[in-house]
């Protein structure tokens, strides 16, 4: 059964470090994010990719999306971000907009779709972002089984995927409400899901550019 340790504001140091000793070892860990409970493994860790995979259960080639603490750690994923996806990412990093780009040719296939993309976002929760710091990117697909609602508390993860994870950081509930909208940057622009943030704020970054469904 996961351990379980509280993420206040400020986060502890000691939490801290455990959860990156956690990481670094390959482990799982569920952290809260501005939307539901994350699973998060080192993007850079296979075994660990391998192990959140059957957790999460049948995906249908879907990839993990990738959580950051800031922008800064975008050139560790991707080659080059256009100059229309750096206003979004003023106008809506830290939040709810999951950005989607061509990665890098060595990231994991788990974190990459058929066409060589994958999503990134900077949530919205400092606590997370203070982890993200000291770990690097971490996946942040919601701590659920496929197929089930995504958990809104350290209770919820339990009741999924206690059993499976080695970590549980308790930030207290979750918002929940809609996940973050996933715009593809490239080849072209197009928004893959609607979620939290709308259309219409999207298009009033992008002036006259068309965002295609």
């Amino acid at each position: 059964m996961a351990i379980i340790l509280p993420l206040n504001v400020p986060p502890s140091p000691q939490v801290i470090e455990q959860a990156v000793t956690c990481i670094q070892a390959g482990g799982v860990l569920a952290i809260p994010t501005d939307s539901f409970y994350a699973l998060a493994v080192g993007v850079f860790q296979p075994t660990a990719l391998e192990r959140l995979l059957a957790i999460k259960g049948h995906r249908d080639h879907k990839p993990f999306p990738v959580l950051m603490a800031d922008p800064s750690q975008l050139d560790q994923l991707i080659d080059e971000v256009p100059e229309i996806a750096k206003k979004l990412i003023q106008e809506f990093w830290p939040g709810l907009l999951t950005l989607v780009f061509k990665t890098k040719p060595h990231m994991s296939p788990m974190l990459m779709s058929e066409q060589g993309t994958i999503g990134l976002r900077q949530p919205n929760d400092p606590r997370v972002c203070q982890l993200l710091k000291k770990t690097g990117p971490l996946t942040g697909t919601s701590a659920n089984r496929t197929g089930h609602l995504p958990a809104q508390s350290a209770e919820e993860v339990i009741q999924q995927v206690g059993s499976e994870i080695d970590l549980i950081l308790d930030g207290g509930p979750t918002p929940g409400g809609q996940p973050s909208t996933v715009l593809q940057v490239e080849p072209s622009l197009r928004i893959i899901r609607q979620g939290a943030i709308s259309r219409q704020a999207i298009q009033k970054i992008l002036g006259n550019m068309l965002v295609s469904d």
